[in-house]
């Protein structure tokens, strides 16, 4: 079986081919495709961007003389929708109207569906989204804000989040059914859900501002000083891209790598320092906060993320937040494995899909 999977970012486009080697979880074919920000820049829609995307991924499979034809499975990241609950989803006419009008918010991961729909349809195939970042598990009281009329939000990783939580399930024997976990996404953005029994019942909104930090991202801020700075000078988009794209760990350093704020801690750069100290303690108070609801519970805390490589994050998180209970590294942003497992699991009819 061959499955090709599509994870759009902002600035670039990953994707793998995975073929009958499945079980060794390596795709013999992946790369990432980076996109010139001036190029991306002079398009207006993120849906004025596909046939570009797609020029691009199919030139890569002309490469590797994949051709469309020859493969089975074909899947993109799930983007904003309307909330959804966890699964694997065909894309069917529906999601491509919201998806394309950007119905539901706009980010890169609404062309996940898109583009792996332009492809499948070349191939003869159906296309796939898995666990997209909508997935509602929440529990009713968790939504609630404390200011009637705004409800918090479902918003998360969650293709990853349920990946690497069934994987500790496999690891261990044990149904993802039967667990209590908390799960923290630790990446450009971040997330930490409560997954029991196998639903994320509490998850902070990792895109539009809550729980902590993260490099790109303001996560929660005072209120009133959040309207007085927005009602100052900008504009309500200028302001959202601000504590979407270019707050958290950017707003004080400059820059999104926490490779490049290594460097800065090795040369004894004290705002650095200090910018690392606060987001690792809102992280372990974001884990804390979902502990106190597993009334003793708790099998395991799962770090996983782009982040969870960073020793000078990851490790005075583990220092903080050891006594809590067992600690589980899964290092990596694990998209494209996520769904070539979903999409195995349909292929092999181990799932069926839903209908959005």
């Amino acid at each position: 079986m061959r499955i090709l999977t599509i994870n759009p970012g902002s600035t670039s486009t990953k994707i793998a081919v995975f073929d009958k080697v499945f079980k060794k979880h390596k795709p013999f074919a992946k790369t990432t495709i980076k996109h010139n920000g001036s190029q991306m820049l002079q398009l207006e829609t993120l849906a004025e961007q596909l046939p570009l995307r797609r020029k691009l991924i199919e030139e890569f499979l002309e490469e590797y003389d994949i051709e469309l034809k020859s493969i089975d499975g074909f899947i993109g990241r799930g983007g904003l929708l309307r909330p959804l609950e966890s699964g694997l989803y065909r894309v069917n006419d529906k999601m491509i109207e919201e998806l394309t009008a950007n119905a539901h918010g706009e980010h890169a991961s609404n062309l996940g569906g898109l583009i792996a729909h332009a492809l499948a349809e070349k191939g003869g195939k159906h296309a796939y989204i898995a666990d997209p970042v909508v997935v509602d598990e929440m529990d009713d009281v968790a939504k609630m804000s404390g200011l009637n009329g705004i409800e918090r939000r479902s918003l998360f990783h969650a293709l990853n989040q349920k990946a690497v939580a069934r994987k500790y399930s496999e690891e261990q024997g044990v149904p993802y059914e039967d667990l209590h976990l908390i799960v923290a996404h630790l990446g450009g953005g971040i997330s930490i859900g409560y997954h029991r029994q196998g639903r994320v019942v509490d998850v902070n909104n990792a895109l539009d501002g809550d729980g902590p930090m993260s490099p790109e991202r303001a996560g929660s801020l005072p209120v009133c000083s959040v309207i007085d700075m927005a009602s100052s000078s900008q504009s309500a988009e200028e302001f959202k891209k601000m504590v979407r794209s270019y707050g958290g760990m950017f707003s004080y350093l400059n820059t999104k790598d926490a490779e490049e704020v290594s460097d800065m801690l090795a040369e004894n750069n004290l705002e650095a320092e200090r910018v690392v100290k606060a987001m690792v303690h809102q992280i372990a108070k974001e884990i804390g906060g979902l502990f106190a609801l597993t009334h003793g519970q708790l099998d395991a805390i799962i770090l996983t993320g782009g982040l969870a490589y960073n020793q000078d994050i990851i490790q005075p998180l583990i220092e903080t937040i050891d006594h809590l209970g067992d600690i589980t590294l899964y290092p990596g942003e694990n998209e494209l494995d996520s769904m070539a497992f979903n999409m195995l699991a349909l292929l092999e009819g181990r799932t069926k899909a839903k209908e959005y």
